[in-house]
């Protein structure tokens, strides 16, 4: 379902070429001493807590944060603990989790229940996101309370598995992870060289959304100072540190992001993927292209036409499984954002 002429905004236009994906996938009951080690996740993963509360220890020596019932975190890189308390020995998730079933529990009594599953990226332009975004995102307080619903409706759906809610239960798990996003978004300090705080800034947010409203358009530096009423000067280096890159290589490089999801998922003529974005000659988009992404136009089609004719993956893996990650997760061959 698509709703007809919603405002755009440039987060979904990011979650759109990402083809972003939630897949609820476990539930977790634990109960007196207990510590479960997570690995370095191969996806994004989101978890909410639905009883209880446990200790989140990061192993990159990040100070531990307590979670209680209705706060949520989002793991995206470096390896974790879940644990009862500050002491005692952890096992592997993945001794706690078996291949087939999605449930599991670790020590005595059900104290604490915890559900999650995976965000994930199939394409190569995952570092979009992943490169910007903390090892974890807590949500907490009143942040949490914002998504109660949604986590009292995720969680029914799970226990009564009724026709259709396994596509519920990622639907609303998506909708969490977009929740989340806002939040770190909304506690990001200005001027942070992080392209997700333009979202939120009163001048720099405007001239974004213009252009990812219309990324063929050949915007001049004048125009988009002009949407946010400052001078071309002033704008130039308020939009360099807010988001981290000038106006015009933003442009260019969102330009040469869409070009490369459209080389990767079809055989549309290169010529046209260029008339498509703005660019009068094959040569000027083709050098554009190269100067961006590190390769030509059609070597990067080849490459990845190579990478996704490997045998697919599991749908489900299993919880704290070590994997290499999907082509496209950390792929450092398309450019950084």
């Amino acid at each position: 379902m698509t709703v007809q002429n919603a405002p755009n905004d440039a987060l979904s236009d990011v979650l759109r070429l990402v083809d972003a994906q939630a897949i609820a996938s476990m539930t977790l009951t634990a109960g007196g001493d207990w510590a479960i080690r997570f690995a370095e996740p191969d996806y994004i993963k989101f978890y909410a807590v639905r009883r209880g509360s446990f200790w989140l220890i990061p192993r990159d020596g990040g100070p531990p944060q307590r979670l209680t019932e209705g706060d949520c975190f989002v793991a995206v890189r470096g390896e974790f603990i879940l644990a009862s308390s500050l002491e005692g020995r952890s096992v592997p998730a993945a001794e706690v989790f078996s291949d087939f079933d999605q449930g599991a529990h670790c020590g005595e009594g059900e104290d604490m229940r915890l559900i999650g599953g995976s965000v994930r990226f199939d394409t190569a332009n995952g570092t979009i996101l992943t490169n910007v975004l903390p090892p974890i995102i807590l949500i907490s307080g009143e942040a949490a309370a914002a998504i109660h619903w949604l986590l009292e409706q995720l969680d029914r759906e799970w226990r009564r598995a009724g026709p259709g809610a396994r596509l519920a239960c990622n639907d609303l798990l998506r909708l969490m992870f977009i929740h989340a996003l806002r939040t770190y978004i909304a506690e990001l300090p200005p001027m942070s060289g992080n392209w997700l705080a333009a979202l939120s800034d009163p001048c720099v947010g405007k001239a974004f959304e213009a252009i990812h409203a219309n990324p063929v358009r050949n915007w001049t530096l004048a125009e988009l100072a002009k949407l946010a009423f400052q001078s071309r000067s002033a704008f130039a280096g308020h939009f360099k540190a807010t988001v981290g890159v000038s106006p015009m290589y933003y442009l260019a490089r969102w330009r040469m992001h869409l070009a490369a999801a459209r080389l990767r998922r079809g055989r549309e003529p290169i010529s046209s993927i260029a008339a498509s974005l703005g660019y009068v000659s094959d040569s000027a988009f083709s050098a554009t292209f190269r100067r961006i992404m590190g390769v030509s136009p059609t070597q990067y089609r080849a490459e990845h036409a190579r990478l996704f004719t490997m045998p697919p993956r599991d749908a489900l893996p299993r919880e704290g499984s070590v994997r290499e990650p999907r082509p496209g997760y950390r792929n450092d061959c398309c450019g950084d954002f």
